[in-house]
């Protein structure tokens, strides 16, 4: 059974911080491209940043600068640091894993992150 269990969510003032992570299971773990995305109360869900098996990354624009996306393959993790955070950052957290070798990908249930004073 696969499973992608996120946890680190929570309440934060502006300008704090929030490391976020993901334990993947059920999986190969190195035979997925691991991505952190997020949705905010009524918006899309959007792509935050993501991390090959190999460690290269992409950051979307918001984020640049204050987030930093690693993986740690021995322990099947991915993980999220958030710093300079924004109220604008509030939103459902969540994890994907997308196979290299088919069409499969997987969501976790999401870690709520809310940034306010």
């Amino acid at each position: 059974q696969v499973q992608l269990v996120e946890s680190g969510g929570g309440l934060v003032q502006p300008g704090g911080s929030l490391k976020l992570s993901c334990v993947a299971s059920g999986i190969s773990f190195t035979g997925y491209r691991m991505a952190w995305y997020r949705q905010a109360p009524g918006k899309e869900r959007e792509e935050v940043a993501d991390i090959t098996t190999g460690g290269s990354t992409n950051y979307a624009d918001p984020v640049k600068g204050r987030f930093t996306i690693s993986r740690d393959n021995p322990n099947e993790m991915v993980n999220l640091q958030m710093n300079s955070l924004k109220p604008e950052d509030t939103a459902v957290y969540y994890c994907r894993a997308d196979s290299y070798y088919s069409s499969t990908y997987y969501w976790g249930q999401g870690t709520q992150v809310t940034v306010s004073s």
